[in-house]
């Protein structure tokens, strides 16, 4: 459960990371807005919810919205993020559920 928690604190301050960049020093970004636009359409056409993929309940169209704000930071960032869920999910199944205390 704690490895759930620990993803699930990874994957909202990605998303915070990409909001907050539509308005940065002072400044409106129209190439951020465009991404972050673009990219929550192909997550909703597609139905592209990285937090169903994870085993996270949410209501669907809330994942596809979050997930297209994940997306709209491009592969690299999302790659980095994916590994690190990747490696906390190799923890836990090397250690066990138990041995996490939660």
């Amino acid at each position: 459960m704690i490895i759930k928690v620990i993803i699930l604190s990874m994957l909202c301050e990605a998303i915070w990371e990409n909001l907050r960049m539509i308005w940065e020093n002072g400044k409106f970004s129209i190439n951020r807005l465009g991404a972050l636009i673009v990219s929550i359409v192909v997550a909703l056409g597609t139905k592209m919810n990285i937090f169903e993929i994870l085993d996270f309940e949410m209501l669907p169209i809330l994942g596809y919205v979050l997930t297209g704000i994940l997306i709209s930071r491009g592969a690299n960032v999302l790659h980095d993020l994916l590994n690190k869920i990747q490696s906390l999910n190799e923890a836990k199944s090397t250690l066990g559920d138990d041995d996490y205390g939660l």
